[in-house]
């Protein structure tokens, strides 16, 4: 597969921190059936932080059938720039499922012929643009006013959008999650939820996580907000109605796209080729490489379905995050204490390893129990191996969901 045809696939969902791909290597087939997004709706929600919005809405989608106990339920929680699309497809001529398709169906690893699963999008969604998609954010009407919020939304922390899956579990009469599960933004949201409501987590799957966000992943990430906020179209997030930060937008992500995904990765894809094998580089700025054009042309594409005052709320909502509200990780975690399953990639740049097996660690010291596996590194995609190579741990969280 050319690198091309690999960030477009991997471009349909978008991760973390990066883009999700709806495609794995080895894909089994589609969950069967058909998805249906629904919303639930708040009247109001008051953040941590004290501030009140009106009409909260998020969207949400199930697969598979809650039991008369209402006990079997598992969570799935999406990456930074993804949806609450997992599994599935709306339309049966949609080109792609849902990013974790490979995992979630009848007979797969997590089994919905015996789980309900549910999906939500979260507060700020990025995807604004996407009709599947309902989120309160930024770009939402604010009642008062009659216009968008803009950067007058109130900041959203983790537990807020915990805070509002937890309403959205409480109207459908949930209170008991079987398993939390979730990849990069979403292992956040997975952790967050077992340790700010610990007797409702029985199981976690924490796939590419971190226990909180270093000061290297803070300082990558306001690099990634920095290009939004140069674009003069920006206009300090006053630009609904008018022409958007696109350019901003698409220069964060080609960022990201430098760390989304591993050195071997790029270079096994064509490295330092030239855009147009006649026009060198050296002879003039209009000729570029390969890689420059692939990238930029991915990342142009998504900016215009983004909304960038999204994106950066959903930044500082990590930055910010404190596992549990606790000042230390360690004490965020000694909350948790649901049994968990660690599912690292072995070269991880945004989230890095090293950090998902200090936690590990400090949770197995804890006394908790704890499993811990690396994803298979065959396709060298470093972060996205949560999308790439999630599938072939599928009997892995198949068995831990047995137990």
């Amino acid at each position: 597969m050319t690198i091309k045809q690999n960030l477009i696939a991997a471009a349909r969902v978008a991760s973390v921190t990066a883009f999700l791909c709806a495609m794995s290597i080895g894909m089994a087939a589609a969950y069967d059936g058909i998805v249906k997004k629904q919303a639930f709706e708040m009247p109001s929600y008051t953040t941590v932080g004290g501030k009140t919005i009106k009409k909260v809405r998020i969207g949400y989608e199930t697969y598979g059938t809650l039991n008369a106990a209402k006990d079997n339920v598992i969570m799935i929680y999406h990456p930074h720039t993804a949806t609450s699309h997992a599994a599935g497809k709306y339309k049966p001529e949609d080109k792609a499922p849902g990013y974790w398709d490979s995992i979630i169906g009848a007979g797969k690893a997590i089994d919905t012929d015996r789980f309900f699963v549910i999906s939500s999008d979260i507060l700020s969604n990025v995807n604004t643009k996407d009709p599947n998609v309902i989120t309160t954010g930024p770009a939402s009407i604010n009642p008062n006013t009659g216009k968008p919020y803009a950067m007058s939304f109130p900041i959203v922390a983790m537990h807020d959008i915990v805070n509002v899956q937890k309403a959205l579990l409480e109207s459908l009469g949930i209170k008991k999650l079987y398993a939390a599960m979730g990849a990069s933004y979403g292992s956040a949201q997975a952790l967050e939820w077992a340790a700010g409501y610990p007797d409702m987590v029985e199981r976690l799957i924490a796939v590419v996580p971190t226990p909180g966000f270093s000061a290297f992943t803070i300082a990558m990430e306001s690099a990634w907000t920095a290009p939004i906020m140069l674009d003069p179209n920006w206009k300090g997030g006053n630009y609904y109605g008018g022409p958007e930060p696109v350019a901003g937008m698409t220069a964060a992500l080609n960022l990201l796209w430098m760390i989304c995904v591993t050195p071997d990765f790029l270079e096994n894809q064509g490295g330092n080729k030239w855009a147009d094998p006649n026009k060198n580089p050296l002879d003039s700025w209009d000729n570029q490489f390969a890689i420059d054009t692939t990238i930029s042309k991915i990342s142009a594409g998504r900016a215009k379905l983004y909304d960038a005052n999204s994106f950066i709320y959903l930044v500082r909502g990590a930055q910010s995050w404190k596992i549990g509200g606790k000042l230390t990780i360690e004490e965020g975690l000694a909350q948790i204490k649901a049994k968990v399953l660690v599912l690292v990639s072995k070269e991880d740049y945004i989230l890095p390893t090293k950090l998902a097996l200090k936690m590990a660690d400090t949770l197995k010291a804890q006394g908790k129990k704890v499993e811990v596996e690396m994803l298979d590194e065959s396709a060298k995609a470093g972060h996205l191996d949560c999308i790439f190579s999630i599938h072939k741990s599928g009997e892995t969280i198949k068995r831990f969901l047995a137990n």
